[in-house]
């Protein structure tokens, strides 16, 4: 797996185009296992700081605690827009999760920085190991999807459906 800044240097537009599409909205949507191996769809804000992708979480939380019995998860962009103008990005991986005070000091930080919500009092931190990144558009004309994958073992390859 690679971190966020490993999958963006090996691929620049692509990474710079899947980074866009998450930052257009605030809110996202991520898939955990629960602990019976059925999925949990959440919502969740992303935040990339220093070369990675963060998720921070409630203490507690469902999510944080699906996450650290089984790190895999899926993260999807969401589509405010159903003509899909700027595509729809998707990214699958692995959590991993940061317990030290230095770490979660400087995402916080970053956060205040940025002009982002800073979490008050106590908070899961994770950052994501990306396995696989997506994303679907519409072709031009609008008659069919161009889906662009990158798989760290594959590189970036594209599809078209009809």
């Amino acid at each position: 797996m690679a971190t966020w800044d490993e999958f963006a240097r090996s691929e620049p537009e692509f990474g710079r185009l899947i980074k866009a599409r998450f930052d257009s909205h605030k809110h996202k949507m991520m898939a955990t296992l629960r602990k019976d191996g059925s999925p949990r769809i959440s919502g969740i804000e992303a935040t990339f700081a220093d070369r990675e992708l963060w998720l921070g979480m409630m203490p507690e939380s469902r999510k944080a605690l699906d996450l650290r019995r089984d790190p895999r998860l899926a993260l999807h962009s969401t589509s405010a827009d159903s003509a899909m103008p700027d595509g729809d990005a998707k990214l699958a991986g692995r959590a991993i999760e940061h317990t030290g005070d230095d770490t979660k000091t400087a995402f916080s930080n970053t956060l205040e920085e940025t002009g982002q919500e800073m979490p008050s009092g106590p908070f899961h931190l994770f950052s994501v190991d990306i396995q696989e990144a997506v994303l679907i558009r519409l072709g031009d004309p609008a008659d069919h999807l161009v889906i662009e994958t990158w798989r760290e073992s594959q590189g970036l390859s594209r599809t078209e459906r009809r």
